[in-house]
């Protein structure tokens, strides 16, 4: 399981689009295995002390272990995968051994 926290100021167009990006991004790599938090920082201020934040919007995996984020732009998929530490989830193909032993 993938957690995530992101952290964005107010309903603006940079953070309208950084939600939607972020959303449809783990819904591609991680669909079924993330949960994602957003948070306003207008409406609750006081949550920017818990992941030490000064910018938005900031990205936070939280888990799994160690903790990692990313500042600003979040479109690039593999920019984002590489700064949070994650490798794409693909499915493995099957080996023709394994695929010779099914049939």
């Amino acid at each position: 399981m993938y957690e995530f926290r992101l952290y964005v100021i107010g309903n603006t167009p940079s953070s309208k689009k950084a939600i939607t990006k972020l959303e449809s991004f783990l819904e591609d790599e991680f669909k079924g295995l993330y949960c994602l938090e957003i948070i306003n920082l207008l409406e609750n201020p006081q949550l920017a002390d818990r992941d030490d934040i000064f910018a938005t919007p900031t990205l936070v995996k939280t888990l799994p272990a160690p903790s990692k984020r990313i500042l600003g732009d979040i479109a690039n998929k593999e920019k984002v995968l590489a700064g949070l530490g994650l490798e794409k989830i693909e499915s493995k193909p099957r080996d023709k051994a394994n695929a010779e032993d099914n049939k």
